[in-house]
């Protein structure tokens, strides 16, 4: 019956100050079967931690200041409503008080970006890493987790998007606290960005790669910490150089080879402060022992000319040296290395040397991204591309061979990129006894092929059925295709610079 002393149920809301939790207590009080606790644990904080308040000593007289019994008399005490919403601060959150408190009750956690706390934060107490309460905040969501009872997070920019001028003398707080923003805010459930409606979180090609330690600069970091700097070359113009690397049997494919090509794309881009060779080797195999990454794993291995002291073009603006991204996944062949792919002919021409000298593994790609549109939109694997007097060059993505009566071709290396998988296997080539023929090819000679193939690192050696709507032969794998897929296979899997495994790693 109403007015009825009972067992109530408790709401519990975890946040830190200037969160909006004030506005939120008030609208959950509008509700007749919910009384509301405003910080019933604040006088013991005062109590415990000795700090001082504006009308602390009247705060004192006025509460009760053993947490213990407000918690067992007062937030979980019988009431006359069905529900009580008790509003805490994290950092009132005190080791003195009962496990009873995080135990019993529904919890929810309220965070806000500091970058939103801090304009208004020091117009109640003096600022500090401790007063702000997201690390509390962290330490609150895992406990709960702990015990089975993960709590909803709750972003209040979601209830307010009013922004005001950031107070820059707070940046250095504002750096210290971020992190424990962004680990509560992964937790949430977005439906609202700034920008607009938030799409659907997709489902990773390797689900496995949800979670996966990257390194970026000098340390490893969870994927969705791994981040650059806005102000770095990748970002303000693609100003960066990349090798594709794969890991077979604990080894890695041709690592020298890779790197000779990284440094010698910095030298002709004129990158400074490049990483050493061990050094580069050192982060590579980091992140592969750490990852546990030792088979049918890629690398994208990146080098970027690094952060600027200011936003423009200018190599002379980048002071801080470059920035090494060491990014490895769970990565089976990306193409049907067994039935074939399909291509079709981008009109995007391959860039020539008088522009932008395709030997320069640069990050620049919008070349390559032009043709991939083009091969998507006609539900193709990749697209041809041609030099600018009509030759083929290679596809957006790999080098191409063909076989004709017999014999095996590919283009002059003028545009394509002379990749490392191509000249491993022209090398196959040769040693399989095959006549071998580097020369100028035309878009109809490849229709007209026995076989063709497609060759890169992330790929390896891919058989091509169709281009253009002709049929590649009798369009089935040519037997010239399996003997060097065949030769491949066998030299991945007995060459490569082993991984140092740590012994307790190699069970």
């Amino acid at each position: 019956m109403e007015g009825e002393v009972r067992e109530v149920e408790v709401i519990h809301s975890w946040s830190a100050p200037r969160s909006l939790s004030t506005s939120l207590m008030y609208s959950f009080a509008q509700r007749d079967d919910i009384e509301v606790l405003d910080e019933p644990l604040y006088a013991n904080f005062l109590q415990v931690t000795g700090v001082e308040r504006p009308y602390r000593d009247e705060l004192l007289s006025k509460m009760d200041s053993d947490g213990n019994k407000v918690v067992k008399e007062v937030i979980f005490g019988p009431g006359k409503k069905k529900y009580r919403y008790c509003k805490h601060m994290a950092k009132q959150r005190l080791p003195n008080l009962t496990s009873d408190l995080m135990r019993k009750g529904k919890h929810f956690i309220l965070i806000r970006n500091p970058l939103n706390i801090l304009p208004s934060f020091d117009k109640v107490v003096p600022l500090s890493f401790l007063e702000l309460g997201l690390a509390g905040l962290v330490a609150i969501y895992s406990e709960l987790c702990e015990l089975g009872n993960p709590p909803p997070v709750i972003d209040a920019e979601d209830l307010e998007k009013d922004p005001e001028k950031f107070p820059f003398a707070l940046y250095d707080l504002l750096e210290q606290s971020l992190p424990f923003y962004n680990m509560l805010k992964r937790q949430t459930r977005q439906m609202v960005t700034p920008l607009g409606p938030s799409l659907p979180i997709p489902t990773l090609p390797v689900p496995a790669n949800e979670k996966i330690l990257v390194w970026v600069g000098d340390e490893l970091l969870p994927r969705e910490s791994a981040k650059v700097s806005v102000l770095d070359s990748v970002v303000q113009g693609g100003d960066a150089v990349w090798e594709g690397l794969r890991i077979y049997n604990r080894k890695i494919f041709k690592l020298e080879e890779h790197l000779d090509r990284l440094f010698d794309s910095a030298k002709a881009l004129a990158f400074s402060n490049v990483p050493t060779r061990e050094a580069i080797k050192e982060a590579i195999f980091k992140t592969l022992i750490s990852n546990g990454m030792f088979d049918n794993a890629h690398i994208r291995l990146t080098l970027t000319r690094g952060k600027k002291v200011t936003s423009g073009m200018s190599p002379a603006f980048n002071l801080y040296g470059c920035t090494l991204i060491v990014l490895a996944e769970w990565k089976p062949p990306v193409y049907d290395n067994s039935g074939g792919i399909k291509l079709v002919t981008a009109t995007t021409r391959r860039n020539s040397p008088n522009s932008i000298d395709s030997k320069i593994h640069h990050n620049n790609l919008i070349n390559n991204i032009l043709a991939k549109i083009e091969g998507n939109l006609a539900n193709a694997e990749d697209a041809v591309m041609l030099d600018k007097d009509g030759f083929v060059s290679e596809t957006n993505a790999t080098n191409i061979f063909m076989v004709k009566k017999g014999q095996v071709l590919t283009p002059h290396a003028d545009y394509c990129l002379p990749g490392i998988t191509r000249t491993t296997v022209m090398d196959l080539v040769v040693q399989e006894k095959l006549v071998l023929h580097e020369r100028r090819i035309s878009l109809s000679e490849f229709h007209a092929a026995d076989e063709v193939w497609t060759t890169g690192t992330m790929g390896e050696l891919t058989p091509v059925v169709m281009i253009d709507g002709r049929v590649i032969g009798n369009g089935e794998v040519g037997p010239v295709t399996r003997q060097i897929q065949s030769a491949y296979k066998a030299l991945t899997a007995e060459s490569g610079l082993p991984i140092p495994i740590p012994t307790n790693e190699k069970a």
